[in-house]
């Protein structure tokens, strides 16, 4: 049985020497200053949020940046949105990278749909989460909406259960991705008229909330809730078209071919 933990410092600091690893799961976790030495394996995958990475005294940063950047251009233009009109062109972007995502998904069975490939999020789940996400930063921290969370919403691994289920949210429902895409795209076109409205007035309005109670207590302005939902968009856009080339029979990241034992929701 695999073991696991969560919510623990008890690694902070700790050395791990001439052990098994293979297989090791690392997620959601604080790694600054995590070093990996003289280890040795067939394949290795590392992906987050990383400030430098440094692969044999090589520093990576700037070259993976670039290439992620290359592959998939909004994410340029959601990180150095700015003014209005940068708003208006990212969302425009995003709108269009799923309409196409989601036509292609449309041609496989809709248990694929569910099919987690990794042990990552189904295309369901995805949109699940991106649902909440702009519930969150857009209908209750930007819109202050009396009920933004629609119960279909699935939020990040940290959120507490008992949490989301105050915000109403029903994390074992099971719903098909048309029943997903009402809501979703509801939302999506509440975005794009905020968008479509945006003044630099309004980019740098203080909102009124915190996009839900279990995040900090703390200044959110209307600059910044827009661009964690441009940025949710993009980057988990990406993962779903890479997850979708292993769902259509492709090859993950590395060359390695899709085991038959793909991990169901």
């Amino acid at each position: 049985m695999t073991a696991e933990f969560a919510q623990s410092d008890q690694f902070r600091g700790a050395r791990i020497h001439l052990c098994d690893l293979a297989g090791l799961e690392i997620r959601d976790c604080e790694v600054s200053g995590l070093k990996v030495v003289d280890c040795y394996g067939s394949m290795v995958y590392l992906g987050g949020d990383f400030e430098r990475v440094v692969v044999n005294d090589v520093d990576v940063t700037t070259y993976v940046e670039a290439e992620l950047d290359r592959q998939h251009p909004a994410r340029r233009l959601a990180r150095e949105a700015t003014s209005p009109d940068d708003y208006r062109t990212t969302w425009d972007a995003i709108e269009t990278l799923w309409a196409a995502t989601l036509e292609r998904a449309r041609r496989l069975p809709e248990v694929t749909l569910h099919e987690r490939v990794d042990g990552e999020w189904s295309l369901v789940e995805t949109q699940r989460h991106l649902l909440f996400a702009s519930d969150a930063w857009l209908g209750n921290a930007v819109l202050e909406e009396h009920a933004p969370y629609h119960p279909l919403g699935f939020p990040a691994g940290g959120m507490p259960a008992d949490q989301a289920a105050e915000l109403g949210l029903t994390l074992d429902a099971t719903p098909t991705l048309e029943e997903v895409l009402a809501p979703r795209q509801r939302r999506m076109a509440t975005m794009r008229r905020v968008v479509e409205g945006l003044t630099e007035a309004e980019l740098d309005r203080t909102c009124g909330r915190k996009p839900a109670d279990p995040y900090p207590d703390q200044e959110y302005v209307v600059r910044r809730c827009l661009k964690v939902v441009l940025k949710e968009e993009v980057e988990h856009h990406r993962y779903a078209v890479r997850d979708l080339v292993v769902l259509e029979g492709g090859e993950r990241p590395g060359g390695e071919r899709p085991s038959e034992d793909r991990v169901q929701p």
